[in-house]
């Protein structure tokens, strides 16, 4: 499916890879894989797993700021990017609404296409390390497009390539997927705030529990 990107990200990103457990929970059926967000590694490492271990297409969230550049664009929309706006780099409210309602309905479309999607909850990379409070868009995909969500905890690769490092460190990165988490009662309850957060706090609490962190009480004493 990815035969030259099997190889060349196959060769450079295993260097970073240790175990990677749990492959057979992600089966053929459209579903959403939710990583924690700790480092740019990640960025190569979630790719690897899904092209060269798991081998299916996918679509990932990537910030609209790298889709400035117009042969990153080119490249970014080749491998299934979804530009969304982020509060930091997009002030206008407006805008940002629109190009992230676009982005989830763009997401919604390739699950029902039967891609995988990836998302990164957290929506930035953690300063230190530590899992950070997710935002919902986890939880709209997924019960917008009535698939299951599989959490996959990426740990080390902070350690790798910490937030502000040039070069990254010859350390490796142990992933771990976990089973499918599936909310059939909620469908149908995809505009109800409380439900999204519910959602999103048990994804998130599964995805600590694989990288041996507690999501409800690492994000309380920030």
């Amino acid at each position: 499916m990815y035969p030259l990107e099997k190889l060349l990200l196959g060769t450079l990103i295993r260097l970073f890879i240790g175990k990677i457990d749990g492959v057979q929970n992600v089966g053929n059926e459209p579903l959403v894989i939710a990583a924690n967000h700790s480092s740019y590694m990640d960025d190569l490492i979630i790719p690897y797993l899904i092209m060269v271990k798991i081998r299916r297409k996918f679509t990932v969230f990537v910030n609209s700021r790298y889709y400035k550049n117009y042969f990153l664009k080119k490249l970014l929309l080749h491998y299934g990017g979804i530009p969304v706006d982020v509060s930091k780099d997009v002030r206008d409210e407006s805008r940002r609404r629109a190009t992230n309602e676009k982005a989830i309905k763009e997401a919604v479309a390739s699950l029902v296409a039967g891609r995988v999607f990836v998302i990164f909850p957290e929506g930035e990379r953690s300063p230190n390390g530590m899992i950070q409070k997710a935002k919902t868009g986890v939880a709209r995909v997924a019960l917008t497009a009535r698939v299951p969500v599989v959490p996959v905890g990426v740990k080390g690769s902070y350690d790798i390539l910490p937030k502000g490092a040039l070069l990254p460190k010859l350390k490796r990165a142990d992933i771990t997927i976990g089973n499918a988490l599936h909310f059939d009662k909620y469908y149908g309850r995809e505009k109800d705030h409380l439900v999204l957060e519910e959602v999103t706090s048990i994804v998130m609490s599964e995805i600590a529990r694989l990288v041996g962190q507690d999501y409800e009480k690492d994000i309380l004493s920030l």
